[in-house]
C-alpha cells in the first residue's frame, strides 16, 4: 500500500497528493513534530490552529474509510522513519511543501514529490514569467493573472473599465462610530480543549476563543460571512485603523488559505459571483481579488525565486535586537501598543498595521531583519516563512535593498495620524520631532533618513524626503532625541 504523507498546511481533500486516491490503496501520514513547535514561541492561537486542524482533517479522511496514521514524533525525519518501519508502504508521496528548507529535507527522505496545487500560478511558472523582465511589478504580474484566469474580465477588457481601483480604497478611518461585523467564532470542543491543554509552555498569547476555524466546513461558513457581510464594505477604509475594531472589513481568510481549508480560487470564484449578482461594488470586489490573485501569488512566487541567499538580506545594516516591547504590550506609543495587543488577543493584526506601525516601528529602529521575521512568523496565525520573508523582509523593512520594494515604506506620526484614530489619546505629539512629547516614529523617520541616506540616495522616489531631510534647521536636536529613544528602545522603557 502506498503512503500519502500529508502535512499541516495542506488540509484540503483536493490537494494533488491526495485528491486520486483511494482508501484501499493509501493510507495517510500525518506527523505532529516536537522539535517544529519547539522552533520559536509560537502564538497559542497558531499551534492550536494548525495542530486542531490537522486532527480534524485526520478524523474526516479516515471517516471517508482511509486508514490514518496520526503520528506525535521527535522531528518529521522520525515520524516518517517510524512510520516506514511499521507499515512499510511501496512509496511515500507528498505534495510539495512551502518552504524550501522542507522541500530540501523530502530530497533526502526518498519521498515522491508531487507538483502543489494550493496556488493558482505555481512557482516555476512564475520563474518563467519573471524570466524575460527588467524588473518585477506586481501590478504587472496581477494582470497577467486577470487575463489568465478571467477574474473581473468582460472580453479582453477589465471590468468597470480600469484594472485597479486602488484609489478609492484608501479613505481615512470613519467618524460616524459605525458598527463592523463581528467575527464569526465558532464554540470550542473537546478536540480544542484536549490540543489547548498540551500546548507548550514556550508558547505564547491569549488562549483560543473560537475565532479560528479548525476544520473547512467552518472556513466556509466564515468565506460565506465574508462575502455576505464584511466584503460590500470592503474597501474605502482598506488602509485604516481604529483603536476598537481589530478586524474591521478585513476578510480574516488568510490562515485557512495558507493551511489550504480554503483554495484561492473558490475564493475568487465567490467574490466574483457576488460582484456580477449586485451585490458587491466593484471597488471592493477588485481590491479583494487583487489581494488573492495579485499580491499573495506574487510573494508566493517571489519567495520561491529568490532563496535562500534572500533570507539573508539586511541592505541597511540592521544591528538593534528585538526590542524588549514586541514581547509584550507596554509601550506609551499607543499605535504600537494597540497593535501588539492585537497579536497578543487574536494572533493577527490587518495588513496596514503590520506594515506601517510594527514593521515600520522596526525599520526605523534599526531591528535585526531576521528577528522581526521570526518574531512575525511566530506571533500571526498566519503565519509562513514564504509569506513573512517577502513582506516582513522585503517590503516592510527594505532589507532587500528594493528587490520587493522600490521604497522603504518609512513613514513618520503624521501617516498613522491620518490614517488611524490612535493619536488623539496618545502623550506623543505626531506633529513633533524634537522634546520628550515628540512622537517617536517622527523623531526616528528624520532619522532614519539622516541615518540611510548613503544608501537611499539616487533613489528618485526618496529624493524629495532626502531634500526635505537636509533642509531641517533642528537636525542635531533630532539626532540627539533619536539617541535617547533607542537607548529607551532597548531598554523596554518606551
Amino acid at each position: 500500500m502506498d503512503t500519502v504523507w500529508v502535512l499541516g498546511d495542506q488540509l484540503n481533500r483536493r490537494i494533488s497528493s491526495l485528491h486520486d486516491s483511494s482508501p484501499a490503496e493509501t493510507r495517510i501520514l500525518f506527523v505532529e513534530s516536537a522539535a517544529k513547535m519547539a522552533t520559536k514561541p509560537f502564538h497559542r492561537q497558531r499551534l492550536h490552529l494548525v495542530i486542531t486542524a490537522m486532527r480534524r482533517f485526520a478524523s474526516e479522511l479516515a471517516a471517508a474509510g482511509f486508514e490514518v496514521d496520526y503520528r506525535k514524533a521527535a522531528n518529521f525525519t522520525a515520524g516518517l522513519a517510524e512510520h516506514r518501519a511499521e507499515f512499510r508502504p511501496d512509496r511515500v508521496s507528498v505534495m510539495e511543501p512551502m518552504s524550501y528548507q522542507m522541500l530540501n529535507r523530502f530530497a533526502e527522505l526518498e519521498v515522491e514529490l508531487v507538483r502543489s496545487n494550493q496556488f493558482l500560478c505555481h512557482y516555476k511558472d512564475f520563474a518563467i514569467w519573471a524570466a524575460d523582465r527588467k524588473r518585477l511589478v506586481m501590478e504587472d504580474f496581477y494582470r497577467m493573472q486577470r487575463q489568465r484566469l478571467g477574474y473581473l474580465m468582460d472580453g479582453s477588457e477589465p471590468a468597470g473599465g480600469t484594472w485597479n481601483f486602488d484609489a478609492l480604497n484608501r479613505e481615512r478611518p470613519p467618524r460616524d462610530g459605525r458598527s463592523w461585523p463581528a467575527p464569526i467564532r465558532s464554540r470550542l470542543d473537546d478536540v480544542d480543549r484536549e490540543v489547548i491543554a498540551a500546548l507548550p509552555a514556550s508558547a505564547v498569547g491569549a488562549d483560543p476563543d473560537g475565532t479560528w476555524a479548525t476544520s473547512r466546513r467552518a472556513a466556509l461558513f466564515r468565506l460565506r460571512h465574508f462575502i455576505d457581510e464584511v466584503l460590500p464594505i470592503f474597501g474605502p477604509h482598506e488602509d485604516a485603523m481604529l483603536a476598537g475594531e481589530w478586524r474591521m472589513a478585513h476578510s480574516l481568510l488568510s490562515p485557512y488559505l495558507n493551511l489550504g481549508l480554503l483554495h484561492p480560487r473558490e475564493v475568487c470564484d465567490a467574490a466574483e459571483a457576488a460582484y456580477r449578482d449586485g451585490r458587491v461594488p466593484i471597488a471592493a470586489a477588485e481590491g479583494f481579488i487583487r489581494q488573492v490573485i495579485g499580491w499573495r501569488e506574487y510573494v508566493w512566487g517571489t519567495y520561491w525565486l529568490w532563496m535562500p541567499d534572500y533570507a539573508h538580506g539586511n541592505a541597511l545594516g540592521a544591528r538593534r535586537p528585538l526590542p524588549p516591547l514586541f514581547r509584550s504590550t507596554d509601550t506609551a506609543m499607543r499605535c504600537v501598543r494597540t497593535a501588539l495587543q492585537a497579536v497578543a488577543e487574536h494572533g493577527y493584526a490587518h495588513h496596514i498595521q503590520r506594515l506601517m506601525v510594527l514593521a515600520n516601528f522596526a525599520m526605523l529602529s534599526g531591528v535585526v531583519p531576521q528577528e522581526m521575521v521570526e518574531w512575525m512568523a511566530a506571533s500571526f496565525v498566519d503565519g509562513a516563512e514564504w509569506v513573512m520573508l517577502p513582506n516582513v523582509l522585503g517590503m516592510g523593512l527594505y532589507a532587500d535593498g528594493g528587490m520587493m520594494a522600490t521604497k522603504p515604506y518609512a513613514a513618520g506620526g503624521n501617516y498613522i495620524n491620518r490614517m488611524s484614530d490612535y493619536c488623539g489619546e496618545c502623550r506623543f505629539d505626531p506633529k513633533s520631532r524634537v522634546g520628550p512629547e515628540a512622537c517617536p516614529f517622527t523623531t526616528l523617520y528624520w532619522a532614519f533618513l539622516d541615518g540611510n541616506r548613503a544608501h537611499l540616495t539616487g533613489n528618485h522616489r526618496m529624493a524629495r524626503q532626502l531634500r526635505a531631510m537636509q533642509r531641517l534647521g533642528d537636525l542635531d536636536d533630532v539626532r540627539r532625541r533619536a539617541a535617547e529613544l533607542f537607548a529607551d528602545i532597548d531598554a523596554g522603557t518606551l
